[in-house]
């Protein structure tokens, strides 16, 4: 790993903008989840850089050392778990780690990798993804005194959700051999989830049937997908 540090800046944390000085490394696919934790960086005073993939990922660490690591557990070239057992087993100093999913099952999985903490999407709230980075951080990088909690919730960017829906779109029509169903039905349950989509995430729940979806359900899903393109992302 480079000697390049990108975790703190020259300001300190305050009680309102409590991650001052931090850069978050967003491992994420979706480009509707990263933009709302892009949102609550902003509003929480940190830095973000994001990679899309594993491969990404590892370009990033190669050269920065950042604060806080948050790593989607289903990313398209692997598991997410696998990333923070390898950052966990790096010789020099750690960042904090947490993984994050929809599926909650994935919990126990990213603990056992070695993450410091989970966070459940969608991840929307401010006051949720501050407590969950601040209780792993060593006590010397917290703000002093009280802080204030803010219920403010990101909404989902109706851009990155078609942006989303037009990516997974591509992904089915490129793997209609199944190889790439498993990743096409949890990534379209994550987008549901943020945008808070039933129909997408029924849609989710086709291509991730047991046994596989029948070329019924993928024909079905990618209709539904088309239209929403369509319509911008809207409902």
């Amino acid at each position: 790993m480079s000697d390049t540090i990108d975790t703190i800046t020259n300001k300190p944390p305050t009680p309102g903008r409590p991650l001052t000085g931090l850069t978050v490394l967003l491992v994420e696919d979706s480009r509707v989840a990263s933009e709302a934790v892009r949102l609550l960086c902003l509003r929480s005073g940190a830095r973000i850089r994001r990679a899309d993939c594993l491969r990404s990922a590892h370009r990033h660490l190669r050269t920065y050392r950042p604060g806080v690591v948050i790593v989607d557990m289903g990313l398209p070239d692997g598991s997410g778990a696998e990333l923070i057992a390898e950052i966990r087993g790096m010789r020099s100093a750690l960042p904090v780690v947490l993984g994050t999913s929809g599926d909650t099952t994935l919990r126990a999985e990213a603990l056992a990798a070695g993450a410091d903490g989970f966070l459940e999407k969608p991840v929307e709230s401010l006051a949720v993804f501050q407590e969950a980075i601040l209780a792993a951080l060593p006590p010397e990088l917290r703000p002093p005194g009280l802080r204030v909690l803010c219920d403010t919730v990101i909404i989902p960017d109706p851009i990155a959700l078609r942006d989303d829906l037009q990516h997974l779109a591509e992904v089915l029509k490129a793997g209609r051999d199944g190889a790439q169903i498993p990743y096409a039905a949890h990534f379209l349950a994550s987008i549901a989830r943020s945008a808070h989509d039933a129909a997408l995430d029924q849609a989710a729940r086709r291509l991730g049937r047991t046994g596989g979806p029948s070329q019924a359900d993928i024909r079905a899903v990618s209709g539904l997908l088309e239209a929403r393109i369509a319509a911008g992302g809207a409902l």
